[in-house]
């Protein structure tokens, strides 16, 4: 297996309106999709073409029935545990006028358990989802598939920096020892280190071989074995950024994965559109983009990541010479 990944898997019900009446009816756009941290970053993985796994917990019920089938119709082997107590976890995103309102019911990813995993999980790249460390419910699966993981690789996302703030910078330093990659946007890295960008970089590359700092529209920086490289975005339309951290996470890991170098790997599809697993329902080869010039759409590897590394397909530098 090349990537395995640990953490939450959600069904998304997305809510696109002008306004709501509270207490009263309207028209709008409802979409029900799969999605959720692990999903997305698994989903995303596959485009690399790699050999990937997804450990998770769905509930004995038709939103958990649905996570597996679109996880395999992907090409990941989805090795879920069922809980029979809880339902599958569920997001509720709601977009109004310039506003975006969220409930999260993370359901039976609440109850991943140690037992839940194997023994040992071996992969050349094993990605742990920071949801499952930073909340206490579902942190002793955390530490478990960190200290389990048998792999190149063993990365860990910052998640959120509010749950990073709560649960203390050092804390989390010590509990992800095992750890040899840390992947984190701006705000997270500046909640855990006090620093930004570069010197952020240089921060979590003081704990860990691979620091990567994520810089939105500016590009990526990242810390490797003390090395500092960096990478600026490309100008994009931004359609809709949500799960693009993940979708970054997932293709980067898959592509060191399959063997790609830091410094050689395809050009950054670094972007402000994201589909993820989720809110646009669409796989990686799916996602398309509107020309300027031509005003054709083309198949596009058009996600909002920081850098891509994917040394099969080109010979540019990924963070330069």
């Amino acid at each position: 297996m090349d990537l395995l990944t640990v953490g939450d898997l959600m069904i998304d019900v997305r809510v696109e309106t002008g306004a709501l009446a509270r207490g009263g009816d309207v028209h709008g756009r409802v979409l029900v999709q799969p999605g959720g941290s692990a999903a997305n970053a698994a989903v995303w993985g596959t485009w690399t073409g790699a050999r990937i796994g997804l450990h998770g917990k769905v509930g004995d019920d038709v939103g958990g029935r649905i996570l597996r089938e679109a996880i395999a119709e992907r090409g990941i082997e989805p090795r879920l545990a069922v809980d029979l107590e809880s339902p599958t976890g569920t997001m509720l995103v709601v977009h109004e006028a310039g506003e975006r309102s969220m409930v999260a019911d993370r359901g039976a990813n609440a109850r991943l358990v140690p037992e839940d995993l194997p023994e040992a999980i071996r992969a050349t790249a094993v990605l742990v989802s920071g949801y499952l460390l930073l909340q206490e419910d579902s942190r002793p699966a955390a530490l478990a598939a960190l200290l389990r993981a048998e792999a190149r690789h063993v990365a860990i996302d910052l998640a959120s920096w509010p749950l990073v703030e709560s649960f203390g910078a050092e804390r989390f330093l010590a509990e992800t020892e095992p750890a040899n990659v840390v992947l984190a946007n701006e705000l997270e890295a500046r909640t855990l280190t006090g620093e930004d960008g570069e010197l952020a970089a240089r921060a979590l590359g003081s704990h860990y071989a691979i620091a990567v700092v994520k810089l939105g529209a500016r590009g990526a920086v990242a810390c490797v074995d003390g090395e500092v490289l960096e990478e600026p975005a490309d100008p994009v339309i931004e359609v809709d950024p949500t799960g693009a951290g993940d979708a970054f996470d997932g293709v980067f890991l898959a592509s060191l994965a399959l063997g790609a170098s830091h410094s050689r790997s395809q050009r950054p599809a670094s972007c402000r559109h994201s589909s993820g697993f989720g809110y646009q329902a669409r796989a990686p080869e799916q996602v398309v983009r509107r020309d300027r010039r031509t005003h054709k759409f083309h198949p596009t590897t058009f996600i909002h990541m920081d850098l891509l590394s994917v040394e099969k397909r080109s010979n540019r530098p990924l963070f330069g010479d």
